[in-house]
């Protein structure tokens, strides 16, 4: 018997309806998250795959923004500024992590941004049904793209941050 699906309430992708862990400040169902726990482990077993791990991160983070918190409030701010990077500026995926930690020394210019209520067509799911790891590297680079879309509203703040790295 097939296991019962919902929709997650943070992303809004049709996800397992099963009980289990969800990060401590990144808002979820917890078979969003379990989806993003198996994609995370692909990412991190195979060289082909982890060069894409940060644009994962990225897009989960800003797609489930939690409740305002300090935690939150600089994981929206950094993995924003991180795919504005990658998606608009070029910089490689592999770069951004060092970009992120640049960043995260100015927590105190951050403050909360109303996500909003569409935060991207295209979720955790689709690349978690990869098969490959072409299909995958491309479900992630889409997803971040529309994960940073979807924030539009908040493009103009999130480049003002970004530029706090000199």
């Amino acid at each position: 018997m097939p296991t019962p699906t919902i929709h997650c309430f943070s992303c809004g992708a049709e996800v397992p309806d099963i009980e289990g862990p969800v990060h401590r400040y990144l808002a979820s169902a917890p078979g969003c998250w379990a989806y993003f726990t198996e994609v995370s482990a692909r990412e991190y077993s195979d060289i082909n795959y982890v060069r894409c791990h940060q644009l994962t991160v990225d897009a989960y983070a800003v797609q489930h923004p939690g409740q305002p918190s300090p935690q939150s409030i600089q994981s929206v701010a950094v993995h924003l500024a991180s795919l504005y990077m990658v998606v608009e500026r070029n910089l490689q995926a592999r770069e951004a992590t060092g970009f992120i930690q640049q960043l995260s020394q100015h927590k105190a210019a951050f403050h909360w941004l109303e996500p909003p209520e569409n935060k991207g067509s295209i979720t955790v799911v689709q690349v978690w049904k990869t098969e490959n790891v072409q299909a995958h590297l491309q479900a992630v680079r889409a997803w971040a793209e529309s994960a940073w879309l979807a924030w539009a509203a908040h493009h103009e703040q999130v480049k003002e941050w970004a530029g706090l790295v000199g």
